[in-house]
C-alpha cells in the first residue's frame, strides 16, 4: 500500500470545551485519559504514517498539548470553531497527501476499520474523492472514519463559506456529491449495529465507554470492535443507557433525514 509514496496522516480533532461533557477527552479511566486510549488505538493502524492531535488555540486546551508532548504525539493548534480550517492546516503542516479523520468522540475506534478504509481509498483513488462509513449509519456510532486527499479538503475549504458548515469539518464535501465522488463503506453483517452508540458525547455515553474499557482493556489493549459489540450485547442495560440521546450528526446522514 505504501508503494505510491503517499504520506498518510491521521487527524484527531479534540477540545476541552465540548458542549455536553466538557473536558471529556482528558477524563481518566484506570490511569489513562480518554485521549490516551484513542491515540493508542490509532497507533495500532498499520498504514498511518503520522498522528496529529488537532486542538484549538484556546488556553483551556493547553492540557491537551501537554499530554501530547508527554506521549510523543504531534499536536497542531488552530481555530476553535473553524474545524475545516484546523484539519486542513494540520494536514498541510505535516505534509499529508492523504488525510484520515478520526473523531475525538470515538475513543473505541477500531484500527482494522481504519486500515480497511485507507486500503479501499488508495485502491480506488481514481474513482472516489472521499471514502467514509458515516454517509449512512451501519456501524455503531463512534466507529466513524473518513479518508480523503489533502487537495480535496483544500478545494472544499476554498468553497465552503458558511461558518455552520466549516464547523463540521468535511460537511461541505459530504453535502456536494455532484462535485466530489463519495463512497460509503457499510458494515459487514457481524458489525451491523446502527442502534448501538459507542461515541462519547454525554455522561450517559461515558458510562458505556468506562464499562467497555474497564472490562476489555485489562484483558487485551488490542480489543476489537467485535469484542465491544459482543460485550455490549451481553449487557443490554448498557446499550439502553444512551439509547435516547439526541445526536447532532443524524441530520446530516442519508438514513436519518
Amino acid at each position: 500500500m505504501k508503494d505510491k509514496g503517499l504520506k498518510i496522516v491521521a487527524v484527531i480533532c479534540v477540545r476541552m470545551n465540548s458542549e455536553r461533557l466538557p473536558g471529556k477527552v482528558m477524563i481518566d479511566i484506570i490511569g489513562k485519559p480518554i485521549l490516551g486510549y484513542l491515540v493508542e488505538r490509532v497507533m495500532m493502524s498499520e498504514l498511518i504514517d503520522e498522528i496529529v492531535v488537532a486542538t484549538s488555540l484556546n488556553p483551556e486546551n493547553n492540557v491537551i498539548e501537554a499530554y501530547c508532548q508527554k506521549i510523543g504525539v504531534a499536536c497542531f493548534r488552530g481555530s476553535e470553531e473553524d474545524v475545516l480550517d484546523r484539519i486542513l492546516n494540520a494536514l498541510k503542516t505535516y505534509d499529508a497527501d492523504i488525510g484520515v479523520e478520526i473523531f475525538g468522540d470515538g475513543p473505541l475506534v477500531d484500527p482494522e476499520i481504519i486500515d480497511n478504509m485507507i486500503k479501499f481509498y488508495i485502491e480506488n483513488m481514481d474513482k472516489y474523492d472521499f471514502v467514509s462509513n458515516d454517509l449512512k449509519t451501519t456501524f455503531p456510532s463512534g466507529a466513524e472514519v473518513e479518508v480523503y486527499s489533502t487537495s480535496t479538503l483544500e478545494d472544499a475549504s476554498e468553497r465552503a463559506v458558511s461558518p455552520d458548515v466549516r464547523e463540521h469539518g468535511t460537511l461541505y464535501i459530504r453535502q456536494h456529491p455532484k462535485r466530489y465522488r463519495l463512497h460509503n463503506i457499510e458494515a459487514p453483517p457481524q458489525l451491523y449495529c446502527p442502534d448501538i452508540a459507542i461515541e462519547l458525547d454525554t455522561k450517559e455515553d461515558f458510562i458505556i465507554i468506562k464499562a467497555v474499557i474497564e472490562n476489555l482493556y485489562p484483558v487485551s489493549p488490542n480489543f476489537t470492535i467485535h469484542d465491544v459489540i459482543k460485550f455490549l450485547q451481553k449487557h443490554p442495560e448498557l446499550i439502553a443507557t444512551n439509547k435516547n440521546i439526541y445526536r447532532r450528526w443524524k441530520q446530516y446522514r442519508k438514513d436519518e433525514i
